[in-house]
């Protein structure tokens, strides 16, 4: 059963109990003051003749038999109106006595009931009419019914109406649903990427504005799966076409291998070795499981070293290294291995880019926060004096096996997994890195590091 018709009945329901229960209530109460409504006062008339039905009956040893001509109860009619009606019952309802010229149901109906009683015990139902009391108990009558018609009436008209304001709701109500059914029926059948329309500004909109970024982040993920795949495949598949090749003319060749000629297969064998350790810490990384040793260190040292590791390639390039740190710099919270990896690769490529008599400089600085509950944080900027890189590139510049120079082998220029491993590490410690850039001005990367890491 739809969302649609589960709301429609259950507000059904909800108008017909309680219209039905407003048609009993005010029915009862109308009824209820109608009944307690003198019609008139026949008291003394109805006194008359209950006294001539209960001595007739104590004479004639409790028989009703010849009530009709008693000359007792005709005696008694002296005092009662001649244009009065009226007529006695037994117990079971059966005629006993009529008079007047109104017929039996007419007096039941619209008469004045009062019981006959002989020493507190009933012996039969009097019935008195004349035409004041038809008149008022026409009235009476009246009154009822016309209630219960107009209530009925209007209640029947009031569900209707309310019935069909539900079914209005109801479709109206579940409409964002309805819409949002399709794209979630196309994403289920893997159409990533499909979008619900946002039609109102309350839950719905919210609703279907999640389900549209969870929309695009699947068609971002299956992105970034199909070109992983394929970026490995295409990594992969040089090394192993090299090693191949060369097992293949070995066992051709029919000679004995000398050592020099695996010297080629022991460096392919390398770099799929640094490729698969590679992407085991970037997969650990991305699902938050990379494993973190934190200690107190001293960045400016840790970067030091790191610059004394990469001197010799500079100097052959003629590239001049500079760092900038202030004296009294505190310690923070790293993994030094982790960071490590992340600066050496950025000071390598900075070396790379940078050409002869260029300029490396590494400037770090304390940054205080404004607010309280923003800690102190660490800027390292790491800047060269190399082309610089276009701006359709910086948006991709992190993403994996990215190269902003397609031309170049990846013998020459790496795999393309140091900067989105150094993404990775840096937020794993709480960072952020981001880079500026502009053709022929030169590159910087700048990381930010929190002091306190919790």
């Amino acid at each position: 059963m739809t969302i649609r018709r589960k709301l429609f009945l259950a507000m059904a329901f909800f108008i017909l109990s309680m219209g039905a229960a407003f048609v009993f209530v005010t029915l009862f109460v109308v009824k209820a003051t109608l009944e307690h409504i003198r019609v008139a006062d026949r008291t003394y008339e109805i006194e008359i003749l209950s006294r001539s039905f209960e001595e007739y009956y104590r004479q004639s040893g409790g028989s009703w038999e010849q009530v009709q001509a008693s000359p007792i109860v005709t005696n008694g009619q002296g005092s009662i109106p001649a244009n009065a009606s009226y007529l006695l019952l037994s117990e079971d309802q059966k005629l006993l006595y009529l008079r007047g010229t109104a017929d039996t149901e007419q007096i039941k109906v619209m008469g004045i009931r009062a019981p006959v009683r002989m020493k507190e015990e009933t012996i039969a139902y009097l019935y008195y009419l004349d035409p004041e009391v038809a008149n008022l108990s026409k009235i009476q009558l009246g009154i009822g019914s016309s209630v219960t018609t107009l209530l009925l009436a209007s209640s029947l008209v009031f569900c209707l109406l309310s019935l069909l304001i539900a079914y209005w709701l109801s479709s109206r109500l579940t409409r964002p649903i309805r819409m949002l059914v399709p794209a979630i029926m196309q994403l289920g059948e893997g159409k990533f990427g499909v979008k619900a329309p946002v039609t109102t500004k309350d839950e719905y909109a919210q609703v279907a504005t999640a389900f549209n970024q969870m929309s695009q982040q699947l068609l971002r993920a299956e992105d970034v799966r199909r070109n992983l795949t394929a970026d490995v495949a295409h990594e992969l598949r040089t090394p192993i076409t090299i090693l191949r090749g060369k097992l293949d003319l070995i066992q051709q060749s029919g000679r004995s291998v000398e050592p020099e000629s695996l010297l080629p297969l022991q460096d392919e064998l390398i770099r799929l070795s640094r490729l698969v350790d590679d992407l085991h810490q970037l997969s650990l990384a991305e699902a938050k499981k990379l494993q973190l040793e934190l200690k107190p260190t001293r960045l400016p040292a840790l970067l030091q070293r790191i610059i004394n590791r990469v001197s010799p390639e500079a100097d052959r390039k003629g590239v001049r290294l500079e760092l900038k740190a202030p004296v009294d710099c505190p310690e923070i919270l790293v993994d030094p291995n982790r960071m490590t990896q992340v600066f050496l690769n950025l000071i390598v490529n900075a070396v790379h880019y940078t050409p002869a008599r260029g300029l490396v400089g590494i400037v770090v600085r304390i940054g205080d926060s404004a607010a309280a509950d923003i800690p102190r944080y660490l800027n390292i900027t790491i800047t060269d004096t190399g082309p610089g890189i276009g701006a359709e590139h910086l948006p991709h510049i992190f993403n994996r096996f990215y190269r902003t120079d397609e031309a170049r082998t990846r013998n020459k220029g790496g795999m393309g997994l140091g900067l989105a491993i150094a993404k990775e590490f840096v937020s794993a410690h709480n960072g952020i890195i981001d880079v500026e850039s502009s053709p022929g001005q030169g590159t910087s990367f700048i990381v930010t590091l929190p002091f306190n890491i919790p």
